[in-house]
């Protein structure tokens, strides 16, 4: 058998050189060594590694998805999003520019760019009095200063960010974890997401072990963990009321109500007093039309 495995094509050999390198390639495929443990941890590290970043690539496409097909984020987090893309961002950059392997943080980069997607989107979609333009402008143009800054930062100031991405994991997942607990519903959370980061958590911690030496990497993927098995449970038992809410979105500001608004409601015999300027998007859709088909009274 080792004289064929010996005279695999080269652009065989060259592909599993380039994922397990020269020494566990001749080791494990070459010589057929399957006792060689050392090597066989590290293939399987690179393997989960390249599964990760795979999986990463689709991870977030669900939730983006859910929303775009209801018109709504309700049940989302707006906080939880800016704090989980950070902490996404900050990741991607650290290890992009200490040099780690692809393998051990590839799926940050297309996490980063999928949770920045839904970020927009629940701006997009929350009523708000301010034009959605502006809204989403404003938003983009934080996003791009955000990630330039994160590029052109001191590594020694980056590495500081790192630390801070511990208590940011835990921080960006309570709002949501908060506010599934309040409505006791998930809403538009998608559990192909929320599954998906558990078993990725899983497999990165095992990676990171395997093949880099930093606890504070570990430390973070651990904790992540922990609490998206936490959104893991809320899942499970809400996921009878996934459609049914009684909270209101807690990421909902004031909405202005014109005049021509009361006095069309005034005009279909509906008594309003006092109204004031504004008032909250939930109130408004409990406001009843009575129907045109009657006459208004007359005027004397």
């Amino acid at each position: 058998m080792t004289s064929i495995t010996r005279n695999l094509p080269w652009f065989v050999k060259d592909l599993g050189v380039s994922i397990v390198g020269e020494e566990c390639y001749t080791s494990l495929v070459a010589n057929l060594n399957v006792s060689d443990v050392k090597c066989l941890k590290y293939s399987l590290s690179k393997g989960l590694g390249i599964g990760i970043v795979m999986g990463g690539s689709i991870m977030k496409l669900p939730q983006v998805l859910l929303i775009a097909k209801a018109r709504s984020a309700r049940g989302l987090s707006l906080s939880s999003y800016v704090l989980e893309t950070l902490a996404y961002a900050i990741t991607l950059f650290y290890s992009m520019r200490n040099h780690f392997p692809f393998s051990t943080y590839g799926e940050n980069l297309f996490l980063t760019q999928q949770n920045i997607l839904i970020t927009l989107l629940i701006v997009f979609y929350a009523p708000t009095h301010q034009r959605k333009s502006e809204a989403m402008l404003l938003s983009t143009v934080l996003v791009l200063i955000g990630l330039a800054t994160l590029y052109l930062v001191p590594l020694s100031f980056l590495s500081f960010l790192q630390v801070s991405t511990l208590p940011l994991s835990l921080v960006s997942k309570v709002p949501q974890i908060r506010q599934n607990y309040r409505s006791k519903s998930t809403g538009q959370l998608s559990s192909f997401a929320v599954i998906s980061q558990i078993v990725g958590c899983l497999a990165r911690l095992y990676t990171t072990m395997t093949e880099l030496d930093d606890p504070i990497v570990s430390a973070g993927f651990f904790l992540a963990l922990v609490l998206n098995m936490v959104l893991g449970a809320q899942l499970w038992i809400y996921r009878n009321d996934r459609g049914l809410s009684s909270m209101p979105e807690p990421e909902l500001k004031e909405i202005h109500v014109s005049n021509e608004f009361w006095s069309g409601v005034a005009g279909d015999r509906v008594a309003v007093t006092s109204p004031s300027s504004t008032m909250y998007h939930p109130m408004a859709s409990t406001i009843q039309h009575t129907s045109r088909s009657s006459p208004p009274p007359a005027h004397h």
